[in-house]
This record gives structure tokens, C-alpha cells and sequence, in this order.
């Protein structure tokens, strides 16, 4: 059975990594972009079963990634997993607003991530 593949795109090196570590060692394919621009570009050839997405990016932040995804028709169907330290009930209502999955604030706990993201790769 092929791996469910991630694209987990956050600026933070330390943070990329921590996520990216956790996820692999879950059983799950990683593919990792730092900014919105590169995330964009390549979603279509690298086919993300998921995307974990931060919001606070350089170039085109997670909101406007996630407003993209979600109206293209070939990308709308996959899931986006906002993760960030956005915390305000407006950058939670601009999320809603964009179409994400689900909203997850830093810090997260990992469990809290590997169920979200067991529960729409799952389905």
C-alpha cells in the first residue's frame, strides 16, 4: 500500500523539522515547502493526500494558500489543516472564511495533530 503523502509547509527550519520528523515517523511520505509561492506551484505534481498549512508565511500567507487550494476543482477535494499562532476569533473566522478542514493553534500537541490528520485521511 502506498504511503498517504503530507505537504507541510511552514517557514520555521525548527518547527519544518519537528513536524516532518513527527509525521514520518507515523508512516506517512513528507513533502515540505517553506513558503505559500513554492506550496502553490507544486501541489499539483506532488498530489498531497493533506496539506498542513501555516498561516504566517513569507510570499502568499496560509489563508490565501488555502483560498487557492480550495477553489481550484482539480485541489479542492484535499484536505488543509491550518496550524499556526493565530489565536484571534477573526483569523479563526478568515480560516472558516478560506475553506480549511480544521484549525489548529501553536503550540500543538502532536497527538492532536496525528488524530486530526488520521481523521481525514481515514474517511
Amino acid at each position: 500500500m502506498a504511503k498517504q503523502k503530507i505537504m507541510v509547509v511552514e517557514d520555521e527550519e525548527s518547527l519544518l523539522k519537528l513536524e516532518s520528523i513527527l509525521l514520518t515517523s507515523r508512516g506517512y511520505q513528507v513533502c515540505s515547502m517553506r513558503n505559500g509561492r513554492d506550496a502553490l506551484e507544486s501541489i499539483a505534481t506532488e498530489k498531497p493526500d493533506l496539506v498542513l498549512l501555516d498561516v504566517m508565511l513569507p510570499e502568499i500567507d496560509g489563508f490565501e494558500v488555502c483560498r487557492q487550494i480550495k477553489e481550484n476543482p482539480l485541489t479542492s477535494h484535499i484536505p488543509v489543516v491550518l496550524l499556526t499562532a493565530k489565536k484571534g476569533r477573526e483569523d479563526m473566522a478568515k480560516g472558516e472564511e478560506v475553506k480549511a478542514d480544521w484549525y489548529i493553534t501553536k503550540p500543538f500537541k502532536s497527538a492532536m495533530v496525528i488524530e486530526t490528520i488520521q481523521r481525514f485521511l481515514n474517511r
